[in-house]
């Protein structure tokens, strides 16, 4: 029976460990590679391991670095599926005064699916509320050509969406950046208009929304709604593994 057991559990191993490694490779095709996508393949790459030399690895391992690994990958099965959850459910109320879309990774010039996404949400918004004023926020990062920002610019002008209605923000290289700078484009803004206060929103991934609502606040932005694009299948692995360690550091770092 122990034996049988073994022998099944291998096999389970064997198999999560090439759908992991083969999604981290996909998922490194049609985005820019990160710190989610390198612990993806990693993580692949060990549970493979672990599955081939299954019998080697439970009689040599010590016990506890077993049981660390088992928890990480119990704790990744609950807190990964609770952060898209939990990102699903917006709260704006279309009578904001401006929507913040953050930035997302650019391909040379071209922006990416997952950017797009945000992109059109903006766009779905602005269409339930026209007096908006969006603002386009991310700087250049590596693999890309042209700020994140311009590439944004470019995609809502060739959709529709009128020049003078967007702000673009190219500075920011973290999300809290991303806010911090918007907010203070957002205030000149609305001063020059002779208004003090301001309803405002913002757009993100739905496994972002989280920290990204947390890092508005640090950067003095309180109260904000929000809405959401969905994840692309084949990233929510990386994404999610990404952002649980982002997640860490705000807790840690808080920023």
């Amino acid at each position: 029976m122990k034996k049988t057991l073994h022998i099944l559990l291998q096999i389970l191993f064997i198999i999560l460990g090439l759908f992991i490694l083969a999604n981290g490779l996909y998922a490194s095709t049609v985005c820019n590679m990160n710190a989610g996508l390198i612990v993806n393949i990693l993580l692949g790459i060990i549970t493979l391991a672990y599955g081939v030399f299954y019998k080697f690895f439970v009689k040599h391992l010590p016990k506890w670095l077993i049981g660390i690994y088992y928890f990480g990958m119990v704790l990744i099965s609950v807190v990964i599926p609770v952060m898209f959850i939990s990102g699903g459910t917006d709260t704006v109320t279309y009578n904001e005064d401006a929507i913040i879309v953050l930035g997302a990774a650019v391909r040379g010039e071209e922006i990416s699916g997952a950017l797009q996404k945000r992109l059109d949400v903006a766009i779905e918004y602005y269409q339930e509320n026209p007096e908006i004023i969006i603002v386009v926020t991310g700087g250049q990062g590596p693999q890309e050509d042209i700020t994140e920002a311009l590439a944004m610019e470019r995609y809502l002008i060739s959709n529709g969406i009128p020049k003078e209605k967007i702000i673009k923000e190219e500075q920011a290289t973290s999300t809290y950046e991303n806010f911090k700078y918007s907010k203070i484009l957002l205030d000149k803004h609305f001063s020059d208009l002779g208004k003090t206060d301001y309803k405002l929103a913002y757009i993100t991934d739905d496994y972002h929304i989280y920290r990204a609502g947390q890092l508005a606040k640090i950067a003095g932005l309180e109260d904000m709604t929000h809405c959401h694009s969905n994840t692309h299948k084949s990233i929510i692995l990386p994404s999610g593994l990404r952002e649980c360690m982002a997640i860490v550091k705000l807790w840690i770092f808080k920023q």
